[in-house]
């Protein structure tokens, strides 16, 4: 006899695959250091004081700097946390 509750299922078609995508922070003339960092610490999750730092040197030597990589759901958040809060944002990337 069949017991139909003893059903297994295909791991590769169970695992279904999210989007991800990428928060980047752009360069810009008025934004300050601090506050692009204050930004990320407040905003971006396990963020630390030198990570902030680090990113924020990024933006300002390289024009941008990707600060956030992860489900496209959060990213949107992130991104939206962000802008809100006057920082210049790239479109967010879907990977």
């Amino acid at each position: 006899m069949f017991n139909s509750l003893g059903t297994v299922l295909d791991p590769k078609k169970s695992k279904a695959k999210y989007p991800e995508a990428r928060v980047i922070v752009l360069d810009d003339n008025f934004n300050t250091f601090q506050h692009v960092a204050n930004c990320l610490l407040a905003i971006i999750p396990r963020m630390c004081e030198q990570r902030a730092w680090d990113l924020t040197i990024k933006v300002d030597k390289a024009g941008s700097a990707e600060v956030w990589r992860g489900n496209l759901e959060q990213a949107e958040l992130y991104h939206e946390q962000l802008f809100s809060k006057g920082l210049t944002m790239a479109p967010i990337e879907k990977t």
